[in-house]
């Protein structure tokens, strides 16, 4: 039984983005155009996401 074969690929979760032009929410996967599926406007932003996330700084010991 060899571990590597068990692996499974991680699925494809669709992050979501904001038109720039439009404001409209858009997921996009990995190999989608990255183009708004309302108007078709090319620059897209990410949205942030609502998970806390704390970095530790090491020079100084903050948080």
């Amino acid at each position: 039984m060899d571990p590597q074969k068990d692996l499974q690929p991680p699925k494809q979760q669709p992050m979501v983005y904001i038109c720039g032009e439009c404001h409209t929410e858009n997921e996009i996967k990995a190999r989608d155009p990255i183009r708004c599926r309302e108007c078709g406007y090319r620059i897209m932003y990410k949205k942030r996401t609502k998970r806390c996330i704390l970095c530790k700084c090491f020079r100084c010991g903050c948080i």
